[in-house]
């Protein structure tokens, strides 16, 4: 009587991936937006708590344009994979557990920068939001380091400094982040809030690629002549 062996993990299509990133992608900027509440305050009152909760607001332009470039790169990556591996697919799990996550440090800051903007508890948050966005840069580097390790998983077509330039722009954001949880503790949590809402900036401005130098076309032949 023959056995049967199971059957190892074998490649898959990035469909589902892609399905279901995007939901979590969706429903992690769904929580963000329950961090703005209307707040309690007396008759004629509104205004002025509506200005109390301004930690609020730059949480979730912070939080959200962190997950919207996430988003876009995302995209920008699945548009290349092929396929995927097990490999691949740990580490997109990897890269949506941080993602999902980052609601909690977001409202952690907000309630603690509205109750003291320079105080112990505002250090405290900002190291913790740096923490969760410094470990979803990570998850990218581990991303990148799987399909540079597997690139047949990648089309033939991809540019040669794709995944390399991805794991720059990683391991640059891993240490900004960290850099600004130093700061916003050592210095002033509203430093790291800055580092926080511009970082984002940076990754959508990279979302093609880090920019390369252009050569013009004659500058060899100038070189040589001149």
């Amino acid at each position: 009587m023959s056995r049967t062996h199971p059957r190892k993990f074998s490649r898959s299509e990035t469909t589902r991936a892609e399905a279901f990133s995007d939901g979590v992608f969706a429903i992690a900027v769904t929580l963000l937006v329950l961090n703005l509440a209307d707040p309690p305050h007396r008759p004629g009152g509104l205004g002025r708590a509506l200005l109390a909760q301004w930690p609020a607001y730059l949480g979730y332009v912070a939080s959200f344009g962190y997950v919207a470039v996430i988003w876009l790169n995302h995209h920008q990556a699945f548009v290349r994979i092929r396929t995927m591996d097990r490999g691949l697919h740990a580490a997109n799990l990897f890269l949506l557990l941080t993602t999902g996550l980052l609601s909690f440090p977001t409202a952690v800051v907000a309630d603690a920068l509205q109750a003291d903007p320079r105080g112990a508890d505002a250090r405290v948050a900002v190291a913790l939001y740096a923490g969760i966005a410094a470990a979803m840069c990570l998850s990218w580097v581990a991303f990148y380091r799987q399909i540079s390790h597997r690139p047949e998983l990648l089309d033939p077509d991809v540019e040669d400094t794709y995944v390399r330039h991805g794991r720059l722009r990683s391991w640059a954001g891993a240490l900004a982040y960290t850099a600004a949880g130093l700061l916003g503790v050592l210095v002033a949590p509203l430093l790291a809030i800055a580092v926080f809402v511009l970082l984002p900036v940076f990754y959508f401005v990279t979302s093609e690629g880090l920019p390369r130098r252009t050569v013009p076309p004659d500058a060899g032949h100038r070189a040589v002549t001149g």
